[in-house]
Formats: structure tokens, C-alpha cells, sequence
């Protein structure tokens, strides 16, 4: 009997070893992914920023800016591509719409980011576009890759529709997550005009004629939490200029926007809640699970030697068998 639970034992103990290895590099990879449907929102701030009044064509100081950034996934389009990517595909549609301090809109630009639900590797597919223009995205936006690395990673910048690195500057404590920060410097460029602007009447194609340019800058920060490959926080130091043209008369230049963007604090207490929820499932299946099957196939290894052992042990030794007597002489 002893034998019998000795060699269940051991055939337990292999299978949580082997489970151990298969859960961290094969299970997980394939396991964790962003779902389709996810829907998320965010508030950001400006205060005490420059904006440009239209109506006057002048920079003015105001109180705040807020920026409102929403991203929602389309399940119906992502299956359409998942048929001839041959991977699991997240597509969002999101939306940054800026609004002044007396509630009306100062920007609003949609753009559609299809990537790889697990590695977060961009997916090249017709409706990729940023402000209804195609285009083709290279590295990561909005997210990082789980299990986040202490490297630059490429960041795609959707004012300016173009990629550059976004470095890792060195690892900090954020509210009681531990972050990695990243920094990404994009330097004068001349872009686009946002095709809905803020008055009515006036087009992109009306300020191209007058000749006048939209030229933008920006230092993009993000604290990231390394497991999850989500932001926790993020702030820009955002510059916008209009430069040129008879637009701005005998000016060469005139701010369009300027401000120290913020993430506002109810959001950030919000993201952080979820981000230390989906990291706890993380380290589930990357550290707790892994190493725990590890030990354990150790200890029923140790028992299964342990009992095997026992049941080699000898037995108590037979007893001595007695002499045939000797005859007595006389």
C-alpha cells in the first residue's frame, strides 16, 4: 500500500513541476490578452494654459482646458480582421474632444487603433487612420506590452502621425505601485489641421489657402506598471503654434495652445485602483501559481521518496533457531 502512494506521489510531483513551466511560458502568453469590448475613459487638464481665440485670432490665458480621451472596442471589426490576421485583433475607436473653459470645443479628433490583443504589436488593416486620414502605425500607443521592460519602446504620435522612442527613465513608486517612467520628446513638426475646427465656417482647406501653418510640440510622460503594461498616470507639456500666412496679418507666429496637461485626480485614484486588481491576476499566473506548483511538486517528490524509503526499510530479524543437542558422555 505504502508503494502504491508513494508512486501516486511521484506521478503528482512531475505533473506540478511540469505545470509549473507550461503555466508561465506557454499558458500565460496565450491567456493574457485585452478584451475586445473594453471601454475606457479619461479626463485631463490644463490649468492656467493659452488658448487662441479664433474670433480675434489672439492667444489668451484661461483657468482650464479639459481634455476628454475615450477608448472603445469595436468587437464587429475586430472579428472581421481576426478572419485573415490569424490572431486574436483589438480595435479601438477613440476620440479626443478638447473643450474650453466655457464648454465648447476647442478640437475634436477620432482614430482607430488596431493591434495585437496580447503583445500589443500594432495590426496593419484597412480603417487604421487617425482624424478620418490613413495611416500606418509602428510600436505601441496607449499601451505597453504586459510584463513591460526596462528599454525604450516605440511610441506612435497621432498629432504628428509619425513613430519615435519613448525611453525608459527609471523605476519609481506611484501611489504604492511600483512604475516604470517613460519620456518621449516630440520636437517642432509641422501637422495638420484638425478637420472639425472650433468655428464654424472655417476649414482646413480655407487656412491652407490663406497659407498660414499649424506646428506642434510635446514632452509625453507616462508612469507604467510593468505587469500590466498599463498606465497608471500620464502628463504632457503641450505646445501648439499657427505660424505664417495672412491669417495672422503681420504676426510670424501666434500660440494656438499651451498648457501642462494632467490627468484629473478622480481618474487617476480610479486607475490605479484597477491597474493593482489586473496586476494581482498577472502575478497569479506569472509568479504565485508558477512557483507555488514548483514547491509543491518538491514536497511530494520528498514524500514520495520519504514513503518509498519506508517501505525498503528491513524487517525485524527472524529469531535463532535452536541446536540439536550433543549427547552427554559418562
Amino acid at each position: 500500500m505504502r508503494r502504491k502512494a508513494g508512486l501516486i506521489l511521484l506521478a503528482l510531483a512531475v505533473f506540478f513541476a511540469a505545470l509549473s513551466p507550461l503555466l508561465r511560458w506557454y499558458a500565460f502568453p496565450r491567456l493574457a490578452k485585452i478584451p475586445a469590448n473594453q471601454y475606457q475613459a479619461m479626463v485631463l487638464e490644463a490649468k492656467d494654459a493659452t488658448l487662441l481665440d479664433y474670433g480675434t485670432m489672439k492667444a489668451r490665458k484661461v483657468p482650464k482646458i479639459t481634455i476628454v480621451q475615450t477608448l472603445k472596442g469595436n468587437v464587429e471589426e475586430s472579428e472581421k480582421i481576426e478572419k485573415t490576421a490569424g490572431k486574436d485583433v483589438v480595435v479601438w475607436d477613440g476620440l479626443s474632444y478638447v473643450v474650453g473653459p466655457d464648454g465648447k470645443m476647442v478640437s475634436r479628433i477620432p482614430e482607430r487603433y488596431i493591434f495585437d490583443a496580447h503583445t500589443q504589436e500594432p495590426v496593419h488593416a484597412t480603417g487604421e487612420m487617425v482624424d478620418g486620414d490613413p495611416v500606418r502605425r509602428d510600436g505601441i500607443e496607449f499601451k505597453w506590452p504586459f510584463l513591460t521592460e526596462k528599454r525604450d519602446y516605440e511610441y506612435f504620435d497621432a498629432q504628428a502621425r509619425v513613430t519615435a522612442p519613448i525611453h525608459y527613465k527609471g523605476t519609481q513608486d506611484f501611489r504604492g505601485v511600483e512604475v516604470y517612467y517613460f519620456e518621449q520628446t516630440i520636437p517642432w513638426t509641422e501637422v495638420k489641421f484638425p478637420k472639425t475646427m472650433p468655428v464654424e465656417g472655417i476649414t482646413p482647406e480655407s487656412v491652407a489657402e490663406t497659407g498660414t501653418t499649424r506646428w506642434y510640440t510635446t514632452v509625453r510622460k507616462f508612469w507604467v506598471e510593468p505587469l500590466t503594461g498599463a498606465p497608471v498616470y500620464g502628463e504632457e507639456i503641450h505646445k501648439e503654434e499657427l505660424r505664417g500666412g495672412t491669417l495672422l496679418g503681420d504676426r510670424d507666429k501666434v500660440t494656438a495652445f499651451a498648457g501642462h496637461v494632467k490627468m484629473r485626480e478622480d481618474y487617476i485614484h480610479h486607475t490605479v485602483d484597477l491597474v493593482k486588481s489586473n496586476r494581482t491576476l498577472v502575478l497569479l499566473m506569472t509568479s504565485y501559481l508558477p512557483w507555488g506548483f514548483a514547491v509543491l511538486g518538491v514536497l511530494l517528490l520528498a514524500l514520495s521518496l520519504y514513503l518509498e524509503a519506508r517501505g525498503r526499510r528491513p524487517g525485524d530479524p527472524k529469531p535463532t533457531q535452536a541446536g540439536e543437542p550433543e549427547p552427554v558422555t559418562a
